[in-house]
């Protein structure tokens, strides 16, 4: 058995599971969250613990039970807790500023760019070159940050564009007369 799968997930207060024949749903105090379940994984709750197991022997129904289990983690943390991506802006004249569920970018192209946030996701600009995203769904916020990123990139001569706040970009060397 895969040994993520083996590891059961606490259930912190405050947060509801119901499990269905091939849904599981957990809903907390940040919002509800789905995740549908394959044929090859049950999930049983025992006490404030749940378990993931394998359905049968295959290869598959064991990749799938580990899985299973970090995604039901990653949605009890979200509900509970929440989860956060800060980026940064580095170069000269690049500025964030959020109106509402808009994301405004100057990102050194001649027209300025308006993200809009999809549901579920806030923005927060604490300053000009900083841009918090939050939600409850890993996966959305990750996803919301990858795309505001691909707008301008790091670009590896003098590490201008938008990066992770724990990204490191290694800087090529200049050209030497």
């Amino acid at each position: 058995m895969s040994r993520v799968g083996k590891n059961p997930i606490v259930l912190p207060a405050g947060v509801e599971v119901t499990l269905a024949a091939n849904q599981v749903s957990v809903k907390g105090p940040l919002g509800t969250l789905k995740q549908s379940l394959s044929g090859d994984v049950t999930v049983q709750r025992e006490g404030e613990h749940l378990q993931c197991k394998a359905a049968n022997d295959s290869m598959q129904a064991n990749a799938m039970s580990g899985t299973i289990r970090a995604l039901i983690a990653n949605m009890v943390q979200g509900v509970s807790k929440g989860f956060e991506r800060k980026l940064l802006l580095v170069g000269v004249g690049y500025r964030a500023s959020a109106a509402g569920d808009t994301l405004n970018l100057t990102l050194g192209f001649s027209h300025p760019v308006a993200y809009k946030m999809p549901v579920g996701v806030t923005v927060a600009t604490p300053t000009q070159t900083e841009v918090v995203l939050k939600s409850s769904n890993k996966q959305q916020v990750g996803q919301v940050a990858a795309e505001i990123r691909a707008f301008r990139s790091p670009e590896p001569y003098k590490g201008k564009g938008v990066r992770y706040a724990d990204e490191v970009v290694i800087l090529k060397e200049t050209k030497k007369k």
